[in-house]
């Protein structure tokens, strides 16, 4: 009796680590069969961030770096590439609640890492000031900004603010809503200095005459750029990495880049 009721304890024992086993356990269903079933691969954008996602006032469609990939993705996948315009600071949350990815020039940190994953990196991107061409000379460091006459505008609810927020304090922080006209603060004199990310400033330069982004190829910051994907599918991220190092290796990846930075 002993034995039986040694052994019987073992026996149930055993049943308990191998249900409790991630490794033996029934995987959960990833979002890359998910996306493939249905045929539509949800992508939450901002539509305001060039040359990454942008969208015009009455225009229909997005176009971008980001948008041009979201397609290319979704096109590896048998799938329609349907996009969701979110804002900065919804986000995470509108990530969660309708989107399989989202593809925004999202800057990679601690904080999203905590509640997503990232795909790998498909940039290094820093911050780094837009100013008036006749006040670079002024603008080089971030002590040179972070002065209380310094007029800094700002994007809220990204890493633009966070990154004003916390090296800029002593300058006066303005927000401004609207990212896809926020430059014109600068040019029209009601603001003096933006600081985004380097490849940003560089095509705004080149869209907006008299303004000058600032040593973008010495940011002030470093930072990378990569796709939200859902935290704990780890299927759904080996696609997504694959797919990005194909399309690096081809140059696919380099044609999209070219094609939105002019």
């Amino acid at each position: 009796m002993a034995m039986c009721s040694v052994a019987s304890r073992w026996v149930a024992g055993a049943m308990l680590v191998l249900a409790a086993s991630p490794a033996l356990a029934a995987e959960e269903p990833s979002r890359l069969d998910q996306v493939i079933e249905r045929k539509v691969l949800n992508v939450c954008t901002t539509g305001d961030y060039r040359p990454f996602s942008y969208r015009p006032d009455g225009a229909n469609d997005f176009v971008g770096i980001d948008i041009d990939l979201g397609r290319s993705l979704a096109q590896s996948l048998g799938a329609e590439a349907v996009f969701i315009q979110t804002k900065w600071s919804n986000l995470m949350a509108d990530f969660k609640a309708k989107c399989d990815i989202a593809m925004s020039g999202i800057s990679v940190t601690l904080p999203r890492q905590r509640e997503a994953f990232f795909s790998e990196m498909y940039l290094v991107n820093g911050k780094a000031p837009i100013v008036r061409c006749d006040d670079v000379s002024k603008y080089q460091t971030t002590e040179a900004i972070n002065q209380p006459s310094t007029r800094v505008v700002v994007n809220p609810g990204g890493t633009n603010e966070k990154f004003a927020r916390a090296n800029l304090a002593k300058a006066q922080i303005q927000l401004f809503p609207d990212n896809r006209v926020i430059w014109r603060e600068i040019a029209e004199g009601r603001a003096d200095v933006m600081v985004a990310e380097s490849v940003e400033v560089k095509l705004q330069e080149t869209l907006h005459p008299g303004l000058c982004a600032v040593n973008p190829d010495r940011p002030l910051q470093y930072g990378e750029m990569g796709f939200l994907l859902p935290r704990g599918d780890g299927v759904f991220k080996a696609y997504v990495d694959q797919w990005l190092h194909l399309a690096k290796a081809s140059g696919e990846f380099d044609r999209i880049f070219a094609a939105n930075m002019k």
